[in-house]
């Protein structure tokens, strides 16, 4: 179940995708010590900032470098100056004409505005949470829908669990908390706690005591998927593992 298995650029990756503005377009992301790169094209420049107010919604993400953002909008010609020959010299055409079309540039770019003003109280959301005591270590990823926002992650404790929906409700702007994605396990702190610094990946130190189908219990809940925690270390007897050995959770 996430966050354990799942890398902070595959979170942040599912978080854009998640965005109806966003979905299709196939952006990539990096991350390297909570750092964010996301590289890609984007219909226009003001994607930029939606890009990135998603992304550090996400838990682990520090800074979101969006420059590998390559716009396709291309620049609009410049209209030729009307001449006298071209133009007649009459009152019609002396009046500014209305335009009764709206403009769909404009549109988007009020579209993309709200979106973004919504992604920045997820975010507000998310520092709120951060900045509680009891929920600062906890792995939780704030998702924006609508004026809504989605709690994602786990936390240790049911306590815990209706105080961060609390927080959420009690950020202005914020219309409503879905929670259903907010798990609870208990030592969820400690089991997401390291991060492998190159891959994101969750890293789990073996103590005495351990084995390969306790840890695969404890992250996916199933003593059976030791294998996959094998197979993504590179273990060839899961028999023999060591205190103190650093282990990868895979998603």
């Amino acid at each position: 179940m996430w966050p354990f298995g799942k890398s902070t650029a595959d979170r942040v990756k599912e978080a854009l995708d998640a965005q109806p503005r966003l979905q299709g377009l196939g952006l990539q992301v990096q991350e390297r010590g909570g750092n964010v790169t996301v590289t890609g094209m984007v219909p226009n420049s003001r994607y930029n900032n939606l890009v990135r107010v998603v992304a550090e919604g996400i838990n682990g993400v520090k800074s979101v470098d969006v420059s590998g953002l390559v716009a396709q909008e291309a620049a609009a010609p410049t209209p030729a100056s009307p001449t006298a020959q071209s133009v007649p010299a009459t009152p019609q055409t002396m009046e500014t004409p209305q335009v009764s079309m709206a403009d769909p540039q404009a549109q988007n770019d009020e579209i993309l505005q709200e979106i973004e003003d919504s992604s920045r109280v997820a975010k507000a959301v998310h520092q709120a949470i951060r900045n509680n005591g009891e929920l600062a270590d906890d792995p939780i990823d704030v998702l924006q829908s609508g004026k809504s926002v989605i709690l994602r992650g786990v936390v240790d404790n049911d306590h815990e669990l209706r105080l961060a929906e609390k927080i959420a409700r009690g950020v202005e702007g914020v219309a409503g908390v879905d929670v259903s994605g907010l798990k609870v396990a208990a030592g969820a702190k400690e089991l997401a706690k390291e991060k492998d610094q190159d891959s994101g990946d969750t890293v789990y130190t073996v103590k005495a005591g351990d084995s390969l189908s306790a840890i695969a219990q404890k992250y996916y809940g199933d003593a059976m998927e030791y294998k996959k925690i094998a197979h993504y270390n590179n273990i060839s007897n899961p028999d023999l593992i060591q205190p103190g050995q650093k282990i990868k959770i895979p998603g």
